[in-house]
Protein backbone atom coordinates (compact mmCIF):
# COMPACT_ATOMS: atom_id res chain seq x y z
CA UNK A 1 0.00 0.00 0.00
CA UNK A 2 1.52 3.36 -0.96
CA UNK A 3 2.06 5.65 2.01
CA UNK A 4 1.96 9.41 2.34
CA UNK A 5 5.70 9.54 2.73
CA UNK A 6 6.72 5.94 2.63
CA UNK A 7 7.58 2.78 0.80
CA UNK A 8 5.27 0.36 -0.92
CA UNK A 9 5.68 -3.32 0.06
CA UNK A 10 8.70 -4.78 -1.73
CA UNK A 11 10.24 -1.37 -2.37
CA UNK A 12 13.57 -0.32 -0.89
CA UNK A 13 13.04 3.44 -1.19
CA UNK A 14 10.42 5.86 0.05
CA UNK A 15 8.69 8.38 -2.19
CA UNK A 16 6.09 11.08 -1.71
CA UNK A 17 2.87 9.52 -2.92
CA UNK A 18 -0.85 9.98 -2.35
CA UNK A 19 -2.26 7.62 0.26
CA UNK A 20 -4.84 5.05 -0.76
CA UNK A 21 -8.02 4.86 1.29
CA UNK A 22 -8.81 1.39 2.67
CA UNK A 23 -11.58 0.84 5.19
CA UNK A 24 -9.30 2.44 7.76
CA UNK A 25 -7.72 5.43 6.08
CA UNK A 26 -4.90 7.91 6.23
CA UNK A 27 -6.24 10.93 8.04
CA UNK A 28 -6.54 14.37 6.50
CA UNK A 29 -4.48 17.29 7.72
CA UNK A 30 -7.13 18.58 10.10
CA UNK A 31 -7.57 15.40 12.14
CA UNK A 32 -6.01 15.02 15.58
CA UNK A 33 -6.76 12.89 18.59
CA UNK A 34 -9.68 14.19 20.68
CA UNK A 35 -8.54 15.21 24.14
CA UNK A 36 -4.84 15.03 23.28
CA UNK A 37 -3.59 18.49 22.39
CA UNK A 38 -1.50 18.93 19.28
CA UNK A 39 -0.83 15.24 18.59
CA UNK A 40 -1.73 12.93 15.73
CA UNK A 41 -1.55 9.20 15.17
CA UNK A 42 1.31 8.11 12.92
CA UNK A 43 1.96 4.78 11.24
CA UNK A 44 5.58 3.78 10.58
CA UNK A 45 6.78 0.89 8.42
CA UNK A 46 10.02 -0.38 9.91
CA UNK A 47 12.75 -2.79 8.80
CA UNK A 48 15.55 -4.13 10.94
CA UNK A 49 18.32 -6.70 11.19
CA UNK A 50 17.50 -8.37 14.49
CA UNK A 51 20.91 -9.98 14.99
CA UNK A 52 22.19 -7.49 17.55
CA UNK A 53 18.87 -6.72 19.24
CA UNK A 54 17.43 -8.49 22.29
CA UNK A 55 14.03 -8.65 20.64
CA UNK A 56 11.50 -6.02 19.61
CA UNK A 57 9.85 -5.05 22.91
CA UNK A 58 11.63 -2.71 25.29
CA UNK A 59 13.47 -4.32 28.19
CA UNK A 60 15.59 -2.68 30.86
CA UNK A 61 19.34 -2.92 30.39
CA UNK A 62 19.43 -4.42 26.89
CA UNK A 63 19.24 -3.07 23.36
CA UNK A 64 15.87 -3.60 21.69
CA UNK A 65 14.27 -2.50 18.43
CA UNK A 66 11.52 -0.51 20.12
CA UNK A 67 13.98 1.09 22.51
CA UNK A 68 16.20 2.39 19.70
CA UNK A 69 13.21 3.48 17.60
CA UNK A 70 11.39 5.25 20.42
CA UNK A 71 14.48 7.20 21.49
CA UNK A 72 15.12 8.29 17.91
CA UNK A 73 11.50 9.38 17.38
CA UNK A 74 11.55 11.27 20.69
CA UNK A 75 14.71 13.07 19.62
CA UNK A 76 13.05 14.26 16.43
CA UNK A 77 9.69 15.01 18.07
CA UNK A 78 11.29 16.65 21.13
CA UNK A 79 8.69 14.99 23.33
CA UNK A 80 7.96 11.66 24.99
CA UNK A 81 6.07 9.17 22.81
CA UNK A 82 4.43 5.79 23.31
CA UNK A 83 4.63 3.41 20.35
CA UNK A 84 2.89 0.10 19.63
CA UNK A 85 4.18 -2.58 17.27
CA UNK A 86 2.26 -5.07 15.13
CA UNK A 87 4.40 -7.99 16.31
CA UNK A 88 6.78 -8.62 19.20
CA UNK A 89 9.60 -10.39 17.38
CA UNK A 90 12.07 -12.41 19.47
CA UNK A 91 15.79 -11.77 19.83
CA UNK A 92 17.56 -12.34 16.51
CA UNK A 93 14.38 -12.17 14.40
CA UNK A 94 14.32 -9.62 11.57
CA UNK A 95 11.64 -7.50 9.91
CA UNK A 96 11.00 -5.91 6.54
CA UNK A 97 7.42 -4.80 7.15
CA UNK A 98 7.02 -4.30 10.90
CA UNK A 99 4.39 -1.63 11.60
CA UNK A 100 4.51 0.78 14.53
CA UNK A 101 1.93 3.38 15.53
CA UNK A 102 1.59 6.07 18.18
CA UNK A 103 0.88 9.71 18.92
CA UNK A 104 3.48 12.32 18.01
CA UNK A 105 3.34 16.13 17.72
CA UNK A 106 0.92 17.14 14.96
CA UNK A 107 3.40 19.52 13.37
CA UNK A 108 6.02 16.80 12.78
CA UNK A 109 7.39 16.77 9.23
CA UNK A 110 7.19 13.08 8.32
CA UNK A 111 9.84 13.28 5.62
CA UNK A 112 12.23 14.83 8.10
CA UNK A 113 11.25 12.19 10.66
CA UNK A 114 12.23 9.41 8.26
CA UNK A 115 15.54 11.03 7.35
CA UNK A 116 16.48 11.82 10.94
CA UNK A 117 15.50 8.49 12.48
CA UNK A 118 17.34 6.61 9.75
CA UNK A 119 20.46 8.74 10.27
CA UNK A 120 20.41 7.81 13.96
CA UNK A 121 19.48 4.12 13.63
CA UNK A 122 21.17 2.90 10.43
CA UNK A 123 22.27 0.36 9.43
CA UNK A 124 20.51 -2.01 11.83
CA UNK A 125 17.12 -0.26 11.72
CA UNK A 126 15.32 1.76 9.07
CA UNK A 127 11.98 3.55 8.82
CA UNK A 128 10.74 2.73 5.30
CA UNK A 129 7.59 4.82 5.40
CA UNK A 130 5.43 7.12 7.53
CA UNK A 131 1.88 8.39 7.25
CA UNK A 132 -0.81 10.01 9.36
CA UNK A 133 -3.70 7.68 10.18
CA UNK A 134 -7.02 7.83 12.03
CA UNK A 135 -6.97 8.06 15.82
CA UNK A 136 -8.54 4.58 16.01
CA UNK A 137 -5.74 2.86 14.12
CA UNK A 138 -3.48 0.52 16.13
CA UNK A 139 -0.49 -1.23 14.59
CA UNK A 140 -1.30 -4.28 16.70
CA UNK A 141 -5.06 -4.46 17.01
CA UNK A 142 -6.01 -3.17 13.53
CA UNK A 143 -3.96 -5.85 11.76
CA UNK A 144 -5.95 -8.45 9.83
CA UNK A 145 -3.01 -10.69 8.80
CA UNK A 146 0.71 -11.07 9.33
CA UNK A 147 3.13 -12.74 6.91
CA UNK A 148 6.50 -14.16 7.90
CA UNK A 149 9.22 -15.57 5.70
CA UNK A 150 11.85 -18.03 6.89
CA UNK A 151 15.03 -18.64 4.88
CA UNK A 152 17.12 -21.82 4.88
CA UNK A 153 20.52 -22.10 3.21
CA UNK A 154 20.45 -25.72 2.01
CA UNK A 155 23.97 -26.52 0.87
CA UNK A 156 26.89 -28.50 2.34
CA UNK A 157 28.98 -25.32 2.58
CA UNK A 158 28.05 -22.23 4.60
CA UNK A 159 27.28 -19.00 2.71
CA UNK A 160 28.92 -16.00 4.44
CA UNK A 161 26.67 -13.48 2.65
CA UNK A 162 23.41 -14.96 3.94
CA UNK A 163 24.64 -16.24 7.31
CA UNK A 164 22.86 -13.49 9.28
CA UNK A 165 19.57 -14.07 7.46
CA UNK A 166 19.28 -17.83 6.89
CA UNK A 167 19.51 -21.08 8.84
CA UNK A 168 22.28 -23.27 7.40
CA UNK A 169 21.04 -26.85 6.92
CA UNK A 170 23.75 -28.87 5.13
CA UNK A 171 21.68 -32.05 4.54
CA UNK A 172 19.70 -32.09 1.29
CA UNK A 173 16.03 -31.34 1.98
CA UNK A 174 12.99 -32.83 0.24
CA UNK A 175 10.98 -29.69 -0.59
CA UNK A 176 8.02 -31.64 -1.96
CA UNK A 177 7.67 -33.54 1.32
CA UNK A 178 8.00 -30.31 3.30
CA UNK A 179 5.18 -28.77 1.27
CA UNK A 180 2.97 -31.80 1.86
CA UNK A 181 3.51 -31.34 5.57
CA UNK A 182 2.88 -27.60 5.34
CA UNK A 183 -0.39 -28.16 3.49
CA UNK A 184 -1.73 -30.14 6.45
CA UNK A 185 -1.36 -27.04 8.63
CA UNK A 186 -3.64 -24.83 6.56
CA UNK A 187 -6.95 -23.78 8.04
CA UNK A 188 -8.01 -23.36 11.66
CA UNK A 189 -6.37 -25.54 14.29
CA UNK A 190 -5.26 -25.55 17.89
CA UNK A 191 -1.50 -25.04 17.50
CA UNK A 192 -0.57 -26.08 21.05
CA UNK A 193 1.96 -28.55 19.62
CA UNK A 194 3.79 -25.69 17.91
CA UNK A 195 3.59 -22.93 20.52
CA UNK A 196 5.27 -21.96 23.73
CA UNK A 197 2.24 -21.82 25.99
CA UNK A 198 1.94 -18.51 27.85
CA UNK A 199 1.21 -18.42 31.56
CA UNK A 200 -2.31 -17.11 32.19
CA UNK A 201 -2.61 -13.92 34.20
CA UNK A 202 -3.96 -14.25 37.72
CA UNK A 203 -7.65 -15.02 37.63
CA UNK A 204 -7.70 -15.26 33.83
CA UNK A 205 -8.48 -18.24 31.61
CA UNK A 206 -5.65 -19.87 29.70
CA UNK A 207 -5.18 -18.08 26.34
CA UNK A 208 -6.44 -19.90 23.26
CA UNK A 209 -3.82 -21.20 20.85
CA UNK A 210 -6.31 -21.66 18.01
CA UNK A 211 -5.07 -19.92 14.88
CA UNK A 212 -6.06 -19.92 11.20
CA UNK A 213 -3.25 -20.37 8.66
CA UNK A 214 -3.98 -18.86 5.25
CA UNK A 215 -0.61 -19.56 3.58
CA UNK A 216 2.12 -22.13 4.34
CA UNK A 217 4.50 -23.00 1.49
CA UNK A 218 8.14 -23.64 0.67
CA UNK A 219 9.87 -22.43 -2.49
CA UNK A 220 13.35 -22.17 -3.97
CA UNK A 221 14.71 -18.65 -4.30
CA UNK A 222 15.97 -17.67 -7.76
CA UNK A 223 19.58 -18.86 -7.82
CA UNK A 224 20.69 -15.77 -9.76
CA UNK A 225 20.62 -13.84 -6.47
CA UNK A 226 22.70 -15.98 -4.09
CA UNK A 227 23.32 -19.14 -6.08
CA UNK A 228 21.42 -22.44 -5.75
CA UNK A 229 20.49 -23.56 -2.26
CA UNK A 230 18.38 -20.80 -0.71
CA UNK A 231 14.90 -21.99 0.34
CA UNK A 232 12.11 -19.81 1.66
CA UNK A 233 9.05 -20.67 3.73
CA UNK A 234 6.15 -18.20 3.64
CA UNK A 235 3.41 -18.35 6.24
CA UNK A 236 0.41 -16.06 6.82
CA UNK A 237 -2.23 -15.93 9.55
CA UNK A 238 -4.30 -13.40 11.42
CA UNK A 239 -1.89 -13.81 14.33
CA UNK A 240 0.72 -16.21 15.69
CA UNK A 241 1.48 -17.54 19.15
CA UNK A 242 4.96 -17.47 20.67
CA UNK A 243 7.57 -19.43 18.66
CA UNK A 244 4.86 -20.86 16.40
CA UNK A 245 6.56 -20.09 13.09
CA UNK A 246 9.96 -21.36 14.18
CA UNK A 247 8.43 -24.52 15.66
CA UNK A 248 6.62 -25.21 12.39
CA UNK A 249 9.81 -24.59 10.40
CA UNK A 250 11.84 -26.90 12.64
CA UNK A 251 9.24 -29.65 12.28
CA UNK A 252 9.00 -29.30 8.49
CA UNK A 253 12.79 -29.33 8.16
CA UNK A 254 12.70 -32.64 10.06
CA UNK A 255 10.28 -33.83 7.35
CA UNK A 256 12.68 -32.61 4.67
CA UNK A 257 15.55 -34.47 6.31
CA UNK A 258 13.52 -37.68 6.42
CA UNK A 259 13.37 -37.75 10.22
CA UNK A 260 9.55 -37.69 10.22
CA UNK A 261 6.86 -38.33 7.62
CA UNK A 262 4.76 -35.54 6.13
CA UNK A 263 1.71 -37.69 6.82
CA UNK A 264 2.44 -37.42 10.56
CA UNK A 265 1.71 -33.68 10.72
CA UNK A 266 -2.07 -34.04 11.37
CA UNK A 267 -1.29 -36.33 14.31
CA UNK A 268 1.27 -33.83 15.59
CA UNK A 269 -1.39 -31.12 15.51
CA UNK A 270 -3.94 -33.35 17.24
CA UNK A 271 -1.53 -34.23 20.06
CA UNK A 272 -1.74 -30.68 21.50
CA UNK A 273 1.68 -31.38 23.01
CA UNK A 274 4.77 -29.28 22.35
CA UNK A 275 6.92 -32.41 22.68
CA UNK A 276 5.17 -33.93 19.66
CA UNK A 277 6.64 -31.37 17.26
CA UNK A 278 10.22 -30.79 16.18
CA UNK A 279 12.82 -28.47 17.64
CA UNK A 280 12.45 -24.70 17.35
CA UNK A 281 14.35 -23.37 14.33
CA UNK A 282 16.89 -20.63 15.12
CA UNK A 283 15.73 -17.00 14.91
CA UNK A 284 18.34 -16.19 12.27
CA UNK A 285 16.18 -17.07 9.27
CA UNK A 286 12.91 -15.43 10.33
CA UNK A 287 11.60 -12.14 8.91
CA UNK A 288 8.31 -10.38 9.67
CA UNK A 289 7.68 -9.56 6.03
CA UNK A 290 4.38 -7.69 5.87
CA UNK A 291 1.42 -6.79 8.07
CA UNK A 292 -1.96 -6.42 6.39
CA UNK A 293 -4.69 -3.95 7.35
CA UNK A 294 -7.36 -4.73 4.75
CA UNK A 295 -10.14 -5.51 7.23
CA UNK A 296 -13.49 -3.75 7.16
CA UNK A 297 -13.86 -2.73 10.79
CA UNK A 298 -11.83 0.45 10.30
CA UNK A 299 -14.63 2.18 8.48
CA UNK A 300 -14.60 5.93 9.05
Amino acid sequence: MPSATGATPGSSRWVLAPATTPRWHASNSSESTPGVADTRNVRLTVAYDGTDFHGFAESVGVRTVMGDLRRAVETVARSSVELTGAGRTDAGVHAWGQVVSGLIPADTDLRRLIRSVNAMCAPALSVRGAEWVDAGFSARFSATARTYRYSVWNDPSPHPLVARMAWHVPQQLDIAAMNRGAHALLGEHDFSSFCRRPKPADGMAEPSLVRRLQVARWSEVDESTWGPGLLQFEISATSFCHQMVRSIVGTLVDVGRGRRDAASIPATLAALDRNAAGTVAPPTGLVLFVVDYSGERWDS
